[in-house]
């Protein structure tokens, strides 16, 4: 790819899938939207919803996974963008990068203040006495992602421990999640009920409010490119890169379409349900009882650090290899690479303050935290997309080892597809009436970042940056190898 290696080898097949698994996360996702979607569509739509989103998604990484094996490097999105183009190869890169980042830097956060949101209610839940504060809330995500900033600054192997130690919690955990509320409750509701729908967004339009529900899916179904973010450090990374990528999405669909199905048969009281403060957490305190409850909700929250963790380690890489072609603001300082560690030590912080100045607005308002972090799936699926559709602009790609034969360009485009009606369904209004707290304040936050990169990209980026950076012929960069 043009690079010398700076990265160690040490992440398997199995380490590849275990990071992407870990971050699409069906517990994290499922429990912090699960009342979102309670309110917009119902069981219907979050039962036949996250069928259909999980196909789609499906086919956004077949597509990844595609473009993974020709293109596996650290880089991943927007390195594979500035090859695919025809025409403006460093604009093309660049745009991918920053959507990319500031997608990557919103999940982290994102994922951290949720986790910090559960471990609020379990404090409630264990002392009655004890005040939920928004204030709490943002120094808990700050604790939260300075221990996950530690972990990913010592070895690759840790990583990979805590990732693989991640799938066990998350497949254990889900079994115990979905056999207590199958065998504990004393009823649970009729075989007809996943037909159920409701809306509660305040939108007149039942087929609007329902298309809303989707997100709770979308939401969950993120991060899977952080198996092609570590292909630099993955053994035989153009097979086992998009091998990740598919398992586990493929994975997640699947045990995760079992964990909504559980949820959705435990509700006993709807309306009093999905007006609490976290609906999923009332669910099992109404159906299990509070210490039961109080169990699992530990499960849940194991689950989101072990999710925030992994989401930090691909935003690094991502960090790593964007400064690696000089594309960020002190570019030197964040590609190098720990001598003793084989790690980006210095990106890891970066890292980790860039998610804690997202979260930051959050000590004084829940909602302008709440818009920022939206930018997250947008700007991931974004950066998704646009190498998609740049490879179904070009005729002459040439295919890594993994790749969809003369499916290819249909998969792509039903991907790309895909991927702009769910970033629109993201920047609507999502609750009636729109009023300054649930005003949707998405896209103007991505208006605004995209607006930062344009005025740089036009002002200096333009003359210094024209996309992934080649430091010689494959000789010669063998020559370089700095492990």
């Amino acid at each position: 790819m043009g690079y010398p290696r700076k990265l160690t080898r040490r992440f398997r097949a199995f380490d590849n899938f275990a990071i992407s698994f870990t971050i699409i996360n069906i517990i994290s996702g499922i429990f912090s939207s699960f009342g979102f979607g309670m309110a917009a569509g119902g069981p219907r739509v979050l039962v036949f919803g996250w069928i259909a989103v999980s196909v789609m998604v499906l086919f956004v990484g077949a597509s990844m996974a595609e473009i993974a094996s020709a293109y596996p490097t650290s880089g991943a999105l927007y390195f594979s963008a500035g090859k695919l183009a025809k025409r403006h190869r460093g604009a093309w890169s660049w745009y991918t990068g920053w959507l990319n980042f500031v997608g990557q830097v919103g999940g982290t956060a994102a994922t951290g203040y949720a986790a910090a949101t559960f471990i609020q209610a379990f404090l409630a839940m264990q002392w009655p006495s004890y005040q939920v504060t928004e204030q709490r809330t943002v120094l808990i995500t700050a604790a939260i992602l300075l221990v996950q900033a530690l972990a990913n600054t010592y070895t690759v192997h840790l990583v990979a421990v805590m990732n693989r130690i991640s799938v066990w919690w998350l497949l254990v955990g889900m079994v115990v999640i979905v056999v207590v509320l199958a065998v504990e409750p004393s009823h649970h509701q009729s075989a007809s009920f996943v037909t159920h729908f409701v809306n509660d967004t305040g939108f007149t339009n039942a087929l609007y409010g329902g298309m809303l529900g989707l997100l709770v899916t979308s939401w969950t179904f993120t991060g899977f490119d952080g198996s092609f973010h570590m292909s630099e450090e993955t053994v035989r990374a153009t097979v086992n890169a998009p091998r990740g990528i598919m398992r586990a999405i493929g994975y997640s669909a699947v045990t995760g379409l079992i964990l909504m199905l559980a949820l959705v048969y435990a509700i006993r009281d709807y309306d009093k349900e999905a007006g609490a403060a976290a609906p999923p957490v009332q669910i099992l305190v109404d159906a299990l009882g509070t210490s039961t409850a109080k169990v699992l909700l530990l499960i849940v929250i194991g689950a989101m650090l072990f999710c925030g963790l992994a989401n930090m380690t691909s935003n690094t890489r991502q960090i790593f290899a964007f400064s690696r072609d000089g594309a960020m603001p002190g570019s030197r300082w964040w590609h190098s690479v720990s001598p003793r560690t084989r790690t980006p030590v210095k990106a890891v912080w970066l890292a980790a303050a860039c998610s804690l100045v997202l979260v930051i607005p959050g000590w004084w308002s829940h909602t302008a935290f709440t818009a920022v972090v939206s930018v997250n799936v947008v700007g991931l699926f974004l950066s998704y997309a646009v190498p998609i559709f740049l490879r179904l602009r070009l005729d002459d790609f040439q295919p890594g080892p993994w790749h969809l034969g003369r499916w290819g360009k249909m998969v792509g485009r039903v991907a790309v597809t895909w991927i702009v009606i769910s970033s629109v369904l993201f920047m609507l209004p999502h609750a009636s009436p729109i009023t300054a707290t649930s005003f949707n304040y998405a896209p103007i936050a991505l208006a605004v970042v995209l607006l930062i990169a344009t005025v740089w990209w036009f002002a200096s980026a333009r003359r210094r940056f024209q996309g992934p950076v080649s430091y010689g012929r494959p000789d010669e960069v063998a020559a370089m190898d700095l492990i």
